[in-house]
């Protein structure tokens, strides 16, 4: 009988062990479950299970269909010292990340800087996790991806954009790196779903119906707006804008709005997103430590700040690192619809389930 407890909570070890397993047992590869692993339980982790082991199902039902091979043969061509291109070969967005956010740390390590752009891929999950691998080897990091439309245009009545993330990470000597990851849209759709779930109205300016028009209640929610709401909403569309330029029109993909549904219906044709990716060496513009030191400077400085009531000034990835620390000591909360999620899975593929933490 599934345990449907409202406090079940798992070790983020058990849960790479299980999305491993699953992965494995619908075609894909090793490094491919890996990659998957190490990105959705580095979210969860973090907090942003949205972007986290939520996702397992939808990647099982995308390998099954087609959509995404479990084998791809991704190849890296370097274009001049400090560029490249990956074509990820409908692969998992997650390998496609990781193996471009390395090509592009050994150009930096070697010329100062590595840029890659990479198609043919496919949702890599947060944004954040790549920036990330390139701050973990001192290095800064910059990811970005485009997505199917979800978000209007600035005076737009139909969504447009996709929430297209950016993401920067930058190393912190002595401290977990500065991290920052961020859609264009004013909340994550997720947001939209959860305030449903719990009968509340949605903030003011973040959301639209289906005309077009701002609306507060999540059920009749048909698209986000772009940061900035529907006054300063050119801001969030420019950045929208921008990513796009970058993911799919430097990659040579389709833009967004062209792209196929993440949710589907359709699982057996591949979708084609793009990524890019930046790693920028420190050391390469200023003398050795210097960067190290200034940084830790401005972040000192930063929370040292006055902050409003009750509240206490955070730098980006501030958060983040908390609930990291909260959730490697507790364990990582499951809801009760991922707890039946994983238990179908666990019984449709004869997994061995994950082990609830007492």
């Amino acid at each position: 009988m599934t345990d449907t407890s409202l406090d079940f909570r798992v070790t983020h070890e058990d849960l790479a062990r299980f999305i491993q397993a699953t992965l494995a047992a619908v075609g894909a590869n090793q490094a491919s479950a890996q990659a998957v692993s190490r990105a959705l339980v580095t979210a969860s982790r973090m907090g942003t299970d949205s972007h986290g082991l939520r996702l397992l199902p939808h990647y099982v039902q995308a390998l099954q269909g087609g959509r995404i091979k479990g084998a791809p043969n991704m190849v890296f061509q370097r274009r001049l010292a400090a560029t490249g291109c990956l074509n990820a070969d409908d692969g998992l967005g997650h390998l496609a990340g990781y193996t471009a956010m390395e090509h592009a740390t050994a150009m930096a390590d070697e010329v100062g800087m590595g840029a890659v752009a990479v198609g043919n891929s496919s949702h890599f999950g947060a944004a954040g996790c790549y920036a990330l691998a390139a701050a973990e080897r001192g290095y800064l990091g910059m990811a970005f991806c485009n997505s199917d439309p979800f978000v209007l245009l600035h005076d737009g009545a139909k969504p447009f954009h996709g929430t297209n993330p950016i993401a920067l990470a930058a190393p912190v000597a002595g401290e977990s790196p500065y991290l920052l990851d961020m859609a264009t849209s004013s909340i994550p759709w997720n947001r939209v779903q959860q305030f449903g779930a719990i009968g509340r109205q949605l903030p003011d300016q973040v959301a639209a119906d289906a005309a077009g028009d701002v609306s507060r209640v999540p059920a009749d929610i048909a698209a986000l707006l772009p940061l900035g709401g529907s006054d300063f909403g050119f801001k969030g569309a420019g950045l929208g804008g921008m990513v796009e330029v970058l993911s799919s029109i430097l990659s040579g993909m389709q833009h967004g709005f062209r792209l196929l549904p993440m949710g589907g219906p359709d699982m057996a044709t591949p979708r084609g997103v793009g990524h890019f990716f930046l790693a920028i060496k420190p050391d390469a513009f200023v003398d050795e430590g210097t960067f190290a030191q200034g940084l830790a400077a401005y972040l000192t400085d930063l929370r040292a700040q006055p902050a409003s009531k009750n509240a206490r000034v955070l730098a980006p990835g501030d958060r983040e690192w908390r609930c990291q620390a909260q959730r490697d000591a507790q364990g990582v909360p499951l809801d009760v619809a991922n707890q039946l999620a994983y238990a179908e899975l666990a019984e449709r593929h004869r997994i061995t389930p994950l082990s609830r933490l007492d």
